[in-house]
This record gives structure tokens, sequence and C-alpha cells, in this order.
């Protein structure tokens, strides 16, 4: 069982940047870890993963604005987000689960509690 806890949002302006982090109570290198979204009122949202071996995935939505990686030795994984957009607002969520990423939210066994990410036009 991993634990994960999320830091790194904030208040952001439409065009800038934020770093989330995700640090993990144990070792990840077996683990896919996905970043979920939520904004209220609507269902989680699957943003980026990165596989155990690396392998990444992003929503179209992000495409070419926010990237995904990962420091097995640190046991983290960040979410580099560019260009952000107002309907990029939304509580941003690491979860884990053993090998791939893949996009269903529900397919992720262990989550963080998700850190706050607001961007104003």
């Amino acid at each position: 069982q991993v634990q994960l806890v999320e830091s790194g949002g904030g208040l952001v302006q439409a065009g800038g940047s934020l770093r989330l982090s995700c640090a993990a109570s144990g070792r990840i290198d077996s683990y896919a870890v996905g970043w979920i979204r939520q904004a209220p009122g609507q269902e989680r949202e699957f943003v980026a993963g990165i596989s155990w071996n690396g392998g990444t995935d992003y929503a179209d939505s992000v495409k070419g604005r926010f990237t995904i990686s990962r420091d097995n030795a640190r046991k983290m994984v960040y979410l580099q987000m560019n260009s952000l957009k107002p309907e990029d607002t939304a509580v941003y969520c690491c979860a884990a689960r053993i090998g791939a990423a893949v996009v269903v939210p529900a397919n992720y066994n262990y989550w963080g509690q998700g850190t706050q990410v607001t961007v104003s036009s």
C-alpha cells in the first residue's frame, strides 16, 4: 500500500505555470501514477499518467501544455502545467496503481487528498 500527498497548487493568472508534486510514502517503481482533476459540479477527469516504465499519456485538453514526470529514487511524481487556462481550475489529485497508467480514474487504487489549482482570467 502506498500513501500519496500532493503539493504545489495555488492561484495563478491565465497563461501562467504551476508545478504539482506528488510524494509517495514508499517505493513507486512498479506503480503507475496518474493526475486526476475534479472541478465543482463535474466528474473526475483524467489529466495525465505515467506508467511504471515511464510511458506517458495525456488528456487531449492538456497535450502540449502539461508534462508528467517521475523520480523513483525520491518517490516523487510531478505535473508541470504551463499556459494555464481558467478551465484548468480544479482540485488535482494524484493516484496510483500497479503497472500501466490508465485513463479511467476508478481504476486507480490509492489516492491523495488533492491540491487546489485556481486559474484566474
